[in-house]
């Protein structure tokens, strides 16, 4: 297929993008960052740079790359580096104008990227717990922050794009992404915080599984619009849910359904799985060993080095 990725330079965009052309798709990305001019490196993707907050240029950019499915992850991705207002208008106006470019010009599936933060309790302004765990789909969306309001409104957007027009869409609730190289400094981080309560329970994804859920989803027929989450079976202390609620919230811990796995996450994948066939592969244990290995590799092997750097009884 034609696949046009939006925000094709970041995290997410990059990495479904690749994916994508792997898999055999005739891909062209689209971002706001600067093209690189002039001869391009080989199995370098079509590039087209666009604002698509501007109507005009988010029409153009679909009319030119005559895609069969859109990939949308442009947008701003947290909520920590923008005032609010510039979140909400980026996230929301963008989405509606890439939703009215595929709704007018044919295209036949949008692929959103959501957020796990939608349903409102992962950026709460007066924190508010989840109503029970591992979180799905049903749960209620009460947004409160700028960022997880649009996230929720591009949701609503894609829902008003499949009542109008014939155009099937999925919205994906990526959890915290963390790509190869964020494990070394995240996971240690966010490790050191035990006991404390877990912004969004302990849950985060892989750039590699969340770009082949991406892949699934717009080589899938689901009509509609469906919304999935994207998270790693496990939690980034690999130690029992349970265990972990107690500590951190005791009788205030939201209600616990039955998990498939003793150490899961705060998310419920399942439907990702039974609409797509979706499987993530990945562990912040394989990634963590990879950069141990890695650094281990680049820093030399002598016994003195290694203790120096920490590497002894790793």
């Amino acid at each position: 297929m034609r696949i046009l990725v939006t925000g094709g330079q970041g995290k997410v965009g990059s990495a479904a993008a690749q994916r994508l052309s792997e898999a055999g798709h005739r891909v062209t990305v689209t971002d706001i960052r600067p093209a690189g001019y002039g001869p391009q490196r080989p199995g370098t993707l079509p590039y087209l740079r666009a604002n698509l907050t501007d109507y005009g240029t988010a029409v153009g950019v679909v009319h030119q790359a005559r895609p069969d499915v859109v990939v949308h992850t442009a947008g701003i991705p947290d909520p920590a580096h923008d005032p609010a207002a510039t979140v909400f208008a980026t996230n929301t106006v963008s989405t509606f104008n890439v939703a009215e470019a595929v709704a007018t010009l044919g295209v036949r599936r949008l692929v959103n990227l959501s957020s796990e933060t939608a349903p409102g309790y992962v950026t709460a302004i007066r924190p508010v717990p989840a109503d029970y765990l591992p979180v799905d789909e049903d749960h209620p969306l009460r947004p409160q922050d700028a960022y997880a309001l649009s996230k929720a409104m591009t949701e609503q957007i894609c829902d008003a794009l499949v009542r109008r027009s014939e155009v099937s869409a999925v919205s994906v609730r990526p959890s915290l992404v963390l790509g190869p190289d964020d494990y070394a400094f995240t996971i240690p981080a966010l490790q050191s915080r035990r006991g404390a309560p877990g912004f969004n329970y302990w849950s985060y994804v892989d750039t590699a599984d969340l770009a082949e859920l991406l892949r699934l989803a717009a080589e899938g027929d689901t009509p509609g619009h469906e919304v999935v989450y994207a998270a790693q079976p496990d939690n980034y202390f690999g130690t029992p849910l349970a265990g972990l609620l107690e500590e951190a919230y005791g009788v205030a811990a939201p209600p616990l359904r039955p998990l498939p796995r003793a150490d899961a996450s705060g998310l419920d994948c399942s439907k990702g799985a039974a609409l797509f066939g979706w499987k993530p592969a990945l562990s912040w244990r394989d990634r963590v060993k990879e950069n141990h290995l890695t650094h281990l590799g680049r820093c030399g092997r002598s016994q003195g080095h290694r203790r120096d750097c920490g590497h002894v009884g790793v």
